[in-house]
């Protein structure tokens, strides 16, 4: 079976940094695309980050980009998320997933995704 594993969240303030990993068994990782979505109390799920099976191209939500950074790990079955200069706004739950990303912008739509996991906790103080 297909699991995708987060962990690394936790409480921050403001202007801090935190690594976000996920790690993915049951599945040929290497032969899919893998994502970062966050969710925060009384909004709906968004994208935040995705890379390609290779690692060669990234897309970013503008909302984060330049502080954000996602990264994979092939070796490891590991995809990660570098988050600096966070930001209050930036508390949610973070949610890792995976797809084989056979259409361009896979991540826009939600029920097509193929994989999620349940999530890790950010918290950003003031």
């Amino acid at each position: 079976q297909v699991q995708l594993v987060e962990s690394g969240g936790g409480l921050v303030q403001a202007g801090g940094s935190l690594r976000l990993s996920c790690a993915a068994s049951g599945l040929s990782f290497r032969n899919y695309a893998m994502g970062w979505f966050r969710q925060a109390p009384g909004k709906e799920r968004e994208f935040v980050a995705a890379i390609t099976w290779s690692g060669a191209n990234t897309d970013y939500a503008d909302s984060v980009k330049g502080r954000f950074t996602i990264s994979r790990d092939n070796a490891k079955n590991t995809a990660y998320l570098q988050m600096n200069s966070l930001k209050p706004e930036d508390t949610a739950l973070y949610v890792c997933a995976a797809d084989r990303a056979y259409g361009r912008s896979w991540w826009l739509r939600l029920d097509g995704v193929d994989y999620w996991g349940k999530g890790t906790l950010v918290t950003v103080s003031s």
